[in-house]
């Protein structure tokens, strides 16, 4: 089955037009095609390798920016040392009531409102000094998570940097502000040069607008974003305030911390340029789609392809042109060659060209000239001797049994069987009818078995008891037709040839539908058995070759048996016609088999044969 349809889609089956139009794809279509995708393949992976090169560069000048901003905020602590009256508060270990204690956080609250808050850094929203158990501070916003009265630090033991800086993010305090402002918190240690001691800990939570001024200029697609993390993951910032103090577990799975690659996101490719960061300790990250990488180049994208449909569509009409210039006069020969095989020859293909077509046009008018010389010496002489041996065979057998069925007729009256004898002649006269009134040479299936019954009737009431048949419809035949006369010549031999050696002779004609011998196709099947004499093997084998060679009508013995097959294989064709299996002493069966004509098949089959008689008559009178 497989090697079939490989067979049928083979490219030598195609049709020659077909083949040029293949080629021509296949030749130029397709490479441009190739071409034109390859490079714009090769052009959007430039620009992804360019993007891919510059980017971490402005990542890394980004990042130098934000260290430049901490530098600046992690320098404010020093102007607390530059107030006598803040460092004097802060030196002191104890108060003796708490109305001091009030008045000093009132004066070291507004200096550092009027330090920290009021145009110093506009992105610094709240300061906090924790010093020996008391919590100094002055915010924008207000806030939670932070109460003095509520510390439980013990005296003397505050926080301890060890003289170094340190970024505190969001889920790393209590701190929260108003509104869920994202900050992060820049903690440094308070130093008393005088005293070389530590009077406390400044914090100053630091609103993330900062980085989105610096990195607002790196980039202008809505669908790029840019975030920092650190090791574990935790976002500082993102340009989605959302996904801010979210966590990105797939930050410890980069495949490098300086540089881009690419990760799939779903059904999306992105590309990912990363850089480390020394403020936060962690990564800088910028991530955008490859598809818009090329955004830019979509109508040049688009004008090249609308180019590329307009030339195809061009060049395609000029191949199709020349395809059919090409083709028109082989599809005029292969016409006419069809026009030859249902019988008409009188064709001549004008062509004035001397290429191959022409050579063969040629090749092809000489052909049809020898096939009509053919036809007029042997195939009509061969036709009408068929006809007349067909004559003949009709004349042979129609006085035989007219004279025998008279003389029967005429022996039940003389006996006064006048209802037998009248049974007979109507049987006769229908007979009668059926060869004489319908000249067409297909009937339907019913009248052919009803001129068989009537056949057989008469032949019973002349053997009587000697002579027994049943007929056995298998299948309903319908409205189907068949040619005529096929069964009476069989069922008269079997009779002939049955009673000279049996005192009984049973005959059984079966009708039914089997599988054609082509796919799909539907037969018609009658089987003839009778417990006759048989036929020997020997002759048997002669019998059947002689049916498939044609030879048999010269002979007497089965004279009506050759012109059935005969006149079966020359309608039908070879894998139509009859069967013989004899049992030499037993019987024999001879089935005969027809395609399944119906009304249309027939008025095919008869509109071919008065074709074939009216070219026959043309190749005569040529």
């Amino acid at each position: 089955m497989i090697s079939k349809l490989l067979r049928r889609f083979q490219y030598i089956n195609y049709r020659l037009s077909s083949k040029l139009i293949i080629a021509y794809i296949i030749l130029t279509v397709i490479p441009m095609a190739l071409l034109g995708y390859f490079s714009f393949v090769q052009y959007k992976k430039s620009i992804e390798e360019q993007i891919g090169e510059y980017m971490p560069r402005f990542l890394r000048q980004a990042n130098a920016n934000i260290e430049k901003q901490v530098e600046e905020v992690m320098a404010l602590p020093k102007l607390l040392l530059n107030s006598e009256s803040t460092l004097a508060i802060l030196r002191k270990d104890s108060y003796q009531s708490r109305a001091d204690q009030n008045k000093d956080r009132f004066t070291v609250n507004n200096y550092l409102a009027r330090t920290y808050l009021n145009g110093m850094n506009e992105d610094v929203i709240g300061v906090f000094v924790l010093s020996k158990n008391r919590l100094f501070y002055s915010s924008k916003i207000k806030f939670t998570g932070l109460d003095w009265e509520k510390l439980l630090i013990p005296y003397g033991q505050d926080m301890d940097l060890r003289g170094k800086e340190k970024i505190t993010l969001p889920n790393e305090t209590k701190l929260r502000f108003e509104g869920g402002v994202p900050y992060v918190l820049f903690m440094k240690q308070i130093q008393d040069v005088d005293n070389r001691k530590d009077l406390g800990t400044m914090f100053i939570a630091v609103k993330l607008t900062f980085i989105d001024r610096i990195l607002m200029d790196f980039e202008q697609n809505n669908n790029a974003k840019m975030w920092i993390a650190n090791r574990r993951g935790n976002i500082i910032y993102h340009t989605d305030p959302n996904a801010i103090g979210t966590t990105d577990p797939s930050v410890r799975d980069y495949p490098i911390w300086n540089g881009s690659f690419r990760v799939s996101k779903g059904k999306e490719l992105q590309l990912i340029s990363v850089t480390e960061s020394k403020s936060f300790d962690g990564i800088l990250v910028h991530s955008i789609p490859l598809q818009d990488l090329t955004a830019r180049t979509d109508m040049t994208r688009k004008i090249t392809i609308l180019i590329f449909i307009c030339f195809v569509m061009i060049t395609t009409l000029f191949a199709v042109m020349f395809v059919l210039r090409v083709t028109r006069p082989i599809k005029r020969l292969i016409r006419l060659m069809k026009e030859a095989e249902r019988g008409k020859f009188q064709l001549d293909l004008k062509t004035h060209s001397r290429d191959e077509v022409g050579t063969l046009a040629r090749s092809f008018n000489s052909m049809m000239t020898t096939i009509r010389d053919l036809i007029e010496k042997n195939y009509d002489i061969k036709i009408r001797q068929q006809e007349a041996e067909l004559y003949a065979l009709q004349s042979q057998i129609n006085p035989h049994f007219m004279y025998n069925t008279l003389e029967t007729i005429s022996m039940a009256i003389e006996e006064g069987e006048a209802d037998m004898a009248v049974d007979m002649v109507t049987q006769l006269g229908r007979m009668l009818r059926y060869s004489v009134e319908n000249t067409s040479n297909f009937v339907p299936v019913s009248e052919e078995l009803q001129h068989v019954v009537d056949y057989l009737t008469i032949q019973k009431f002349r053997f009587e008891d000697r002579l027994v048949f049943e007929i056995i419809r298998k299948s309903d035949p319908g409205f189907f037709y068949m040619p005529k006369f096929i069964l009476q010549p069989v069922v008269e031999n079997a009779i002939k040839y049955g009673l000279e050696s049996r005192e009984r002779l049973d005959i059984e004609i079966s009708i039914s539908k089997e599988s054609g011998t082509r796919s799909g196709d539907t037969a018609i099947v009658f089987r003839v058995r009778d417990n006759g004499p048989g036929i020997k093997r020997e002759r048997l084998e002669e019998v059947e070759k002689s049916l498939k060679t044609g030879t048999l009508s010269g002979k007497k013995s089965q004279f009506g048996l050759g012109n059935v097959n005969a006149r079966i294989v020359m309608i039908h064709g070879p894998e139509y016609g009859l069967q013989l299996h004899s049992v030499d002493g037993k019987g024999t069966e001879v089935t005969i088999r027809i395609p399944l004509i119906t009304m249309m098949d027939r008025f095919n089959l008869e509109q071919g044969e008065e074709d074939n008689h009216a070219s026959n008559t043309d190749v005569n009178c040529g």
